[in-house]
């Protein structure tokens, strides 16, 4: 059974605290897109509308908390400075509006950290420490740090101010579609949620709200259901790899009756591949998680005006290439065939001559002499080609067969099920 509502804490925030973040923050952290989306509607049911925070100066929603919770500090606190443990967006959103209003930040983080991460934060002006292999076991460090020169810590999401910079969100969804039938928000630590759900069912009662979790890591989502959770893993959606839910958070999903969905990984790795083909834009694994719900729930959403917020656009370049790849690969736009040819002059040529006339792109080529199957007298020719789709590639295996080779396999993913 659920676990039941709990006592409201005393650091819960309304919708009084959003408005008024939403005035402070007012000029300095940009108001994004809310747009409709002709193509993801279409591929849907849905009538889709995405919240581009990814256009925020530092590609993310963090600014808004991050901000909020700063221009909270006291004049004392702005001139010791402040702290914030994260390698993510947290970190450089703390980094960047610290930078701007003159207070000193410090941030620590893991030291597997990416150096285009740790480097972006430096040249935000933050002061970086790298300590420990993951962010629990940075924190050990940055509670040393904050004793000894009395800092300030900027927490990612179990603050009251950060919650309320988020929920800002909220309002501006709500006042550029203000029919709205459901939000549909990314979930790591609760903070970005938290605040959307007071802002928005103050606004409107009956709007329904929907977390979501990647497979790897469903904190949230178990801990309302009250039950253990199981977590670890690689994650593309490494924003959101949060193992202890904020308590803050808990509390407003629990009063509020928010449900908390889990999608899989492929699926997520899809929606990353949607909005970079559809959109033209960049979105995280996080970013792309409110997106993935809605390709893995379609008659959940069918018909309803949807929003989404694409949360960030911070993506290490290397997995986007590799998620682009693999949805090449899932789409049969990208394969592999490998052909039995006997090993004498001309056979490469015939065979790329016979795709090239069928309008396959050769990317790759690997030449191996080396099987066992085959005779001494054959070699395997392993063609990696970009097609137009399943159909296209099997086309070109079967001109290639009656050519009189031998086709032992077509490499390409299984379509999702």
């Amino acid at each position: 059974m659920p676990n039941p509502v709990p006592n409201d804490p005393p650091w819960m925030i309304s919708v009084d605290d959003v408005r008024t973040a939403a005035g402070r923050i007012q000029g300095a952290v940009p108001r994004t897109p809310f747009l409709y989306s002709h193509t993801l509607s279409h591929i849907t049911g849905a009538e889709v509308h995405v919240k581009f925070e990814n256009l925020q100066f530092t590609a993310s929603f963090k600014d808004r908390g991050a901000l909020n919770r700063l221009l909270d500090l006291s004049e004392d606190q702005k001139r010791a400075g402040v702290l914030a443990v994260s390698a993510g967006n947290h970190a450089q959103g703390v980094a960047y509006h610290a930078g701007r209003l003159g207070v000193p930040a410090v941030i620590v983080m893991p030291e597997n950290t990416p150096f285009v991460k740790a480097n972006n934060t430096r040249a935000l002006g933050a002061r970086v420490v790298l300590a420990g292999e993951t962010i629990a076991e940075s924190m050990p460090r940055g509670r040393e740090i904050l004793e000894a020169e009395g800092l300030t810590l900027i927490h990612p999401y179990d603050d009251p101010r950060i919650m309320a910079g988020q929920g800002t969100a909220a309002l501006e969804m709500l006042e550029d579609v203000p029919d709205l039938d459901v939000m549909v928000i990314p979930v790591g630590g609760g903070g970005l949620i938290g605040g959307m759900t007071v802002a928005a069912r103050a606004l409107r009662p009956d709007i329904e709200l929907l977390g979501v979790q990647t497979e790897y890591y469903p904190a949230m989502a178990d801990a309302l259901a009250g039950r253990p959770s199981t977590l670890g893993g690689q994650t593309v959606a490494e924003g959101i790899a949060v193992k202890a839910p904020g308590t803050t958070a808990r509390h407003i999903l629990a009063r509020y009756g928010v449900e908390v969905t889990v999608v899989r990984e492929k699926t997520i790795e899809r929606a990353i591949n949607l909005y970079l083909n559809v959109e033209k834009t960049v979105a995280e694994g996080a970013g792309a998680a409110g997106l993935a719900a809605v390709l893995a729930e379609p008659e959940r959403f069918r018909g309803r005006r949807v929003g989404l917020v694409l949360s960030g656009g911070n993506i290490d370049p290397r997995i986007l290439a590799s998620v682009i790849l693999r949805g090449l690969t899932q789409d049969g736009r990208l394969g592999t065939l490998s052909i039995e040819a006997s090993d004498t002059p001309g056979q490469l040529a015939a065979v790329a001559g016979i795709i090239a006339a069928r309008d396959g792109n050769v990317i790759e080529l690997a030449h191996n002499r080396l099987l066992s199957s085959m005779s001494a007298k054959c070699t395997d020719l392993s063609f990696t080609i970009e097609t137009q789709g399943r159909a296209h590639l099997e086309d070109i295996a079967q001109a290639i067969r009656e050519a009189g080779y031998r086709v032992w396999r077509i490499s390409a993913a299984p379509p999702e099920d």
